[in-house]
């Protein structure tokens, strides 16, 4: 099978894609915006060609790359991305140049998140009330329906990326002016619902399920690319098979069904509170900031791998070991500005030893990112456990302890 690959390289974990990619057998051509000596020996290896583009979102410079491509052959099977950006313009470049896959009009219902709430409301998926707004009298006459707090995001945007709380009229119009939203600039208005916020992913093959996860975020997304003085923490859970989860994994299934989901991996939020369980929103891509590699390390298992296998033969079957809970815990700078050291580092490093498997400590002098770059914007650690509490206990541990100063 001949595949080509958007972005092989950036992020960095694009690149175990094309590894898996090339350990089953395809053929790889890659589509990216660097220079291909750019690319260490390695990764040149895997792909059996490569177009250079000004812009991968430009549906044009796409199409014409595409296109060179199929002449030179051999016949290609597959264009696809994991990139969410990327998404609509591979399908709109898979419709004009014949490729199969994800059409526009589904690829449309997994970014929009106002098109995707109507859509799986009317299919008896519980959502939060929500509205298209572009204009101040559309965002009171949403909010005068529903009531505060509301939350006003983009259209189509990863995780916080781009969100706002409103608590009150105030808080709304600071939302208006600093998100941009005008007539031209549309945005999708939430009743912002109380509770416990997750997600659950899949590997998902022919309408098939092959692999679920289901992880936890402490506190809530909006919290945590918000507050400075927190120390974020994603939680992938061993516990899968506990009957508590039993709701959660037919309600993923019956969003899944009902946006036709073949062959591709999930990325679903969820909240869960006094209300219930409510889908937030659903992206046919793997979930970000590298969170498939906690999953290969809490399950002895090869999940880009499975990916290929799914993509390439069509069939994968994937053992999930559960045998550690794993998490990642963001740390952030006690101010913007250049790192100057850190402190707490050897003693968290000898209470907890091998159960942190990986650490992320941007070099002193180094400029800091602000919160909103989210879980591995700036210091980071990983760790994984047999038990899930305590897992979750040495993760809050390491943010208690490991500080990051900048001046």
């Amino acid at each position: 099978m001949h595949v080509i690959f958007l972005e092989p390289a950036f992020p960095a974990n694009q690149r175990e894609f094309v590894r898996a990619l090339h350990a089953v057998g395809a053929v790889i051509s890659g589509i990216g915006t660097a220079p291909v000596e750019a690319y260490d020996a390695e990764l040149r290896s895997w792909m059996h060609s490569y177009e250079q583009v000004g812009s991968t979102a430009s549906v044009n410079a796409l199409t014409a790359a595409v296109t060179r491509i199929q002449k030179r052959g051999p016949w290609v099977h597959q264009l696809l991305t994991t990139i969410e950006a990327l998404m609509l313009p591979a399908a709109e470049v898979r419709q004009r140049t014949g490729i199969p896959g994800m059409s526009v009009e589904q690829t449309l219902l997994v970014r929009d998140k106002y098109l995707m709430k109507q859509f799986l409301m009317k299919r008896g998926i519980r959502c939060a009330q929500n509205a298209e707004v572009g204009t101040v009298d559309e965002a009171k006459a949403f909010v005068k329906a529903v009531g505060f707090p509301v939350i006003l995001k983009p259209l189509a945007a990863a995780g916080a990326a781009g969100t706002w709380r409103a608590d009150d009229w105030s808080g709304l119009a600071d939302a208006i002016h600093e998100s941009g939203m005008s007539p031209q600039r549309k945005m999708t208005m939430e009743e912002f619902i109380t509770g416990h916020e997750g997600f659950w992913d899949t590997l998902t093959v022919n309408g098939r399920v092959a692999y679920e996860q289901i992880c936890h975020y402490y506190p809530n997304v909006l919290e945590a690319m918000r507050t400075r003085e927190c120390s974020p923490i994603v939680m992938v859970t061993n516990r899968v098979d506990s009957e508590g989860y039993t709701k959660l994994k037919i309600f993923g299934r019956q969003v899944l069904t009902a946006l036709n989901i073949q062959t591709s991996p999930t990325h679903m939020e969820w909240f869960v509170g006094p209300k219930g369980l409510f889908f937030s929103e659903i992206g046919a891509r793997p979930p970000g900031v590298r969170v498939w590699d906690l999953y290969c390390e809490a399950n002895d298992m090869d999940l880009y791998v499975e990916w290929a296998k799914a993509v390439v033969h069509g069939d994968c079957n994937p053992q999930p070991s559960r045998r550690f809970a794993a998490g990642m815990i963001a740390l952030r700078p006690n101010r913007d500005g250049r790192i100057v050291g850190y402190t707490g580092v050897e003693a968290i490093q000898k209470r907890y030893g091998d159960f942190l498997f990986k650490m992320h400590l941007p070099p002193v002098g180094s400029s800091t990112q602000p919160i909103e770059s989210g879980y591995m914007g700036n210091a980071w650690v990983w760790g994984r456990h047999p038990d899930y509490d305590l897992c979750r206990y040495m993760l809050e541990d390491v943010g208690r302890t490991i500080k990051v100063w900048a001046e």
